[in-house]
C-alpha cells in the first residue's frame, strides 16, 4: 500500500497560530494553539502538534512524511510595530544623509493616519525613523540618471563609514542606499564588500538587491527597514529550521510573502520586507482558490483574527495590489496584496476614552498572554472575545475543542467594573453597544475599499475567516447587504489554508524608460536577461519545464506624470506588434479605472517605466473532495438552547445551539442560531438561513 505524504502549512498570529495538514488521500486536518511569543517556533510546533494529535498519529510519522512545510509568520510585522528590530545603521550617497527625514515632503507628516488623524495639521508629525540621525553616515561616490558613474566610491570613506556605525555606534545592521544603484549597483556592492571584512556578524542589506526601483525615500527606507528586521527574522526561520528537523522534517520550508507567492527559507531569511502582513495576503490567497471553486469571482475577503481585522478585494476573479504599501507609516516598494486593516480583533481591549467616556475598541490588544480575561491567563482588561462569550456566542465548554475552559465570572466581572458601571448600564447592555461598535467600525472600512472605489458590495460574496470573525459576519454582512457570506470549512485557519494553495514565486524587474512608441523587439530584449535567470532558477528549485509560469508586466504612465500604474502583459509572449498595443490599451483602461473614465489622454504621450517578471514554480494543489448535498434537517446537530444576542430583536434571545461536526452536507438552519466549529464560532442572526454545502462550508443567505 502506498504510504500518505502529506502537505503541512502553519501561519502564525498575535493570538494562535494556526495548522492545516492536507494528506495525499484529500484528508485535511486543522490545528490551533496560542502563539508563544517571543519563542515562536514552539507555539508553532504546539500547533503542528494539535493538528497530528486529532490525527491519531505521532508527530515524526507526520513529519517524516511530509513532502512540503509552508509558513507565513508576523515576525517581521511584530519586529516594526513593536520597534524590537536590531539597532540599525545607514549609508547614503553624501549629501543626501536626511533622506528619510525629509520623507515625501509634507505626505510623510499624515501618510498612514486614520481619518480623525489627519483632521488637525498642527498636531501631525512625522514617524519615528528606525534609524537615529547620528547613526546615519555620507559617503563619497555618485552614479548619474544613467548608470554612469561621475565620481568613483572612495572606499577610504566607506571603511571610515563602517567602522563609525559598528564601533561607536554599536550598530549590529547596516543599511546601504545610494543615487541611482538600480542603474549601476556597483558603489553599493563595493561597501556591501568592505562591511564583510571589517564586520562580517553584521547584518546588511543593499538597495539594489532588495528594491531596485526610482525613488530616493521609498527605495531607502525599504532598505531600512529589511535591515532593522532582517536579523530578528533569519534568526526566527533558522530557529524554526532546527526545531522542524529535530521532530523529523526533512524536507524545503518554504515562506510566505506578502504579493501571495512562496518562497525558499533560504532566500526569504534574507527578504523580511517581503514577510510583512503574509498571513492576510494568504488568506487573499486563500479566499480566490475558493472563490474559483465555487464559482465566485467578486469576493470581498475579511479576516479577524486575535488582533486586527483585515480585508481584501478580488474582483472579476483578479486580486488587487497595493500601490503605495505602508507598514506602521513607514513606506516600503515591494509587491504586496492590498490588505487594509483596523486594529479591532478578538483580543482588542475595551476602555472608555478618557475624554468623551465613549466606549472604544482597540487598537490595542491582550494578544495571546496574558490575553483575553476569559482566558484566565492573566489578563484585567475586557477584550472583544469576553463581548462575545458576555452575549452568548461563545459557550465555556466549547472553546478549541473543550481543550481550554473559559472563565465567564472573570469576563463579567472585569467588564462591570471597568466598562458597564461607569457607563451606568447592565453588563449586558454594554457588550451588545461594544458588539454594535466594533460591527460598524469593519463596516465602514470594507465601504472605504468598495463603495468608495466605485464598487457595490451588493455583487459581493463575503468570505469570512479567521477565529473571530465568523461572530460578527453575519451582522456587518447584512448591513453591507451581499449575496451571500461564506464561512469556509478551514475559516479559523484560512490563512493557513491559503499556503497550501499559494505557488513559489520569484520577483524580477528592471528599471529602464521606453516611451510607447518602442518596438516589441526593444521590449523583448529587456525581459529575455530576466526570463532566463527566473526559469534558471526555478529549474534549480526543481520545477519541471512544465510547472513553470513566467508572467510579464509594466508600468506605465503619461509624460511627466509621477505615478505609474502596473499592467500585466496578456499577449503572448516574447510579444509582437499587437501584443505591444494591447498592453496600451490595457493601460488606458486599468487608468481609467483607478482614476475615474475620461482620465486616459494618449495625446501625451505614454512612457514604459519599469518591466516586471513574475516567475511561478507550481505546486499540486490540494484536492478537495466534495459531496452531493443531503437532507436539509439539521435537527441531528441541535444540542441545546441558550440566549444569545439577536441583531433584530436588540437584546439576548433564547436560540439553537448546533455542533458544526454532526451537521452534513445539505443541513439547513435558521437564525437567530450559534454553531460551534472545534476552532471557531458562526452566529447566525435573525431571518438569515445557514446551509451547509458539499465541501463543508457554511453558506448564509440573507433576507431579501
Amino acid at each position: 500500500m502506498t504510504e500518505i505524504s502529506y502537505l503541512v502549512a502553519t501561519d502564525v498570529g498575535g493570538t494562535c497560530t494556526d495548522t492545516i495538514i492536507v494528506s495525499s488521500s484529500g484528508d485535511i486536518h486543522i490545528g490551533k494553539a496560542l502563539s508563544t511569543p517571543p519563542d515562536f517556533a514552539t507555539g508553532v510546533l504546539n500547533s503542528i502538534g494539535s493538528a497530528v494529535e486529532v490525527m491519531g498519529l505521532p508527530l515524526q510519522q507526520v513529519l517524516e512524511n511530509t513532502t512540503l512545510f509552508m509558513h507565513g509568520s508576523t515576525v517581521a510585522d511584530n519586529t516594526l510595530l513593536t520597534r524590537d528590530g536590531a539597532p540599525t545603521g545607514l549609508i547614503a550617497t553624501q549629501g543626501f544623509e536626511d533622506t528619510l527625514f525629509v520623507t515625501r515632503g509634507a505626505y510623510g507628516r499624515w501618510s498612514g493616519l486614520t481619518e480623525d488623524g489627519i483632521k488637525n495639521p498642527v498636531t501631525t508629525s512625522r514617524a519615528e525613523p528606525l534609524i537615529a540621525s547620528d547613526a546615519i553616515a555620507g559617503v563619497r561616490e555618485r552614479v548619474d540618471c544613467d548608470g554612469d558613474i561621475v565620481e568613483p566610491i572612495d572606499l577610504a570613506s566607506a571603511e571610515q563609514a563602517v567602522r563609525f556605525l559598528v564601533e561607536d555606534k554599536k550598530v549590529e545592521a547596516i543599511a546601504v542606499s545610494f543615487l541611482w544603484s538600480f542603474f549601476n549597483p556597483e558603489h553599493e556592492r563595493a561597501v556591501r564588500d568592505v562591511i564583510k571584512r571589517v564586520s562580517p556578524e553584521t547584518y546588511v542589506t543593499i538597495s539594489s538587491d532588495i528594491a531596485p526601483v526610482p525613488g530616493e525615500y521609498e527605495r531607502t527606507s525599504t532598505t531600512v527597514i529589511n535591515a532593522y528586521a532582517g536579523r530578528i527574522a533569519r534568526d526566527y526561520l533558522n530557529d524554526l529550521e532546527a526545531q522542524l528537523r529535530r521532530n523529523g522534517y526533512r524536507g524545503q520550508t518554504m515562506v510566505m510573502q506578502g504579493y501571495g507567492g512562496l518562497l525558499p527559507v533560504n532566500e526569504a531569511a534574507e527578504r523580511s520586507v517581503g514577510m510583512i502582513e503574509c498571513g492576510p495576503a494568504a488568506g487573499v490567497i486563500g479566499a480566490k482558490f475558493l472563490g474559483d471553486m465555487m464559482g465566485d469571482a467578486d469576493i470581498i475577503a475579511a479576516d479577524m483574527g486575535g488582533t486586527t481585522f483585515k480585508v481584501g478585494v478580488i474582483q472579476k476573479g483578479e486580486i488587487e495590489f497595493a500601490r503605495e504599501p505602508l507598514v506602521d507609516r513607514y513606506h516600503y516598494v515591494a509587491p504586496k496584496i492590498d490588505v487594509v486593516s483596523i486594529g479591532a480583533g478578538g483580543g482588542s481591549i475595551i476602555q472608555l476614552d478618557p475624554k468623551t467616556q465613549l466606549p472604544t475598541v482597540g487598537p490595542r490588544s491582550a494578544g495571546s498572554r496574558p490575553g483575553p480575561v476569559c482566558y484566565g491567563l492573566g489578563g484585567t482588561e475586557p477584550t472583544l472575545t469576553d463581548v462575545m462569550l458576555l452575549i452568548g456566542y461563545m459557550d465555556p465548554g466549547h472553546f478549541l475543542r473543550g481543550s481550554m475552559s473559559l472563565d465567564a465570572d472573570g469576563a463579567r466581572r472585569a467588564f462591570q467594573d471597568r466598562i458597564a458601571g461607569p457607563l451606568g448600564v447592565s453588563v449586558e447592555e454594554a457588550a451588545i453597544g461594544i458588539y454594535r461598535v466594533a460591527s460598524a467600525q469593519i463596516t465602514d472600512l470594507i465601504r472605504k475599499i468598495t463603495v468608495e472605489r466605485g464598487l457595490d458590495p451588493r455583487e459581493f460574496v463575503l468570505h469570512s475567516f479567521g477565529g473571530s470573525c465568523g461572530m460578527l459576519a453575519s451582522a456587518f454582512g447584512s448591513e453591507l447587504q451581499v449575496r451571500r457570506i461564506v464561512i469556509p470549512y478551514t475559516a479559523s485557519v484560512n490563512c493557513a489554508f491559503g499556503l497550501v494553495t499559494a505557488d513559489v514565486r520569484h520577483e524580477y524587474s528592471t528599471t529602464t524608460t521606453l516611451p510607447a512608441e518602442a518596438s516589441a523587439d526593444e521590449v523583448n530584449a529587456i525581459f529575455a536577461p530576466l526570463a532566463e535567470q527566473a526559469r534558471e532558477q526555478l529549474l534549480s528549485e526543481g520545477f519541471p519545464e512544465d510547472r513553470i509560469a513566467l508572467n510579464w508586466s509594466v508600468d506605465l504612465r503619461y509624460r511627466r506624470q509621477v505615478h505609474e500604474v502596473t499592467t500585466p502583459i496578456r499577449a503572448a509572449t516574447p510579444l509582437d506588434q499587437a501584443g505591444l498595443d494591447t498592453l496600451i490599451s490595457d493601460f488606458e483602461a486599468l487608468y481609467e479605472r483607478k482614476f475615474g473614465k475620461g482620465s486616459a489622454y494618449r495625446e501625451a504621450g505614454v512612457e514604459m517605466t519599469m518591466f516586471r517578471l513574475t516567475a511561478s514554480g507550481k505546486i499540486e494543489r490540494p484536492k478537495l473532495p466534495k459531496v452531493a448535498e443531503g437532507a436539509t434537517d439539521a435537527g441531528a446537530a441541535k444540542i441545546g438552547r441558550r440566549p444569545v444576542f439577536s441583531e433584530r430583536h436588540g437584546a439576548l434571545v433564547e436560540a439553537d445551539i448546533y455542533d458544526f461536526t454532526r451537521l452534513e452536507p445539505g443541513n439547513r438552519l435558521a437564525g437567530p442560531a450559534v454553531i460551534h466549529t472545534p476552532i471557531t464560532t458562526i452566529a447566525v442572526q435573525a431571518g438569515q438561513t445557514a446551509r451547509m454545502d458539499g465541501y463543508r462550508n457554511i453558506v448564509l443567505e440573507l433576507e431579501g
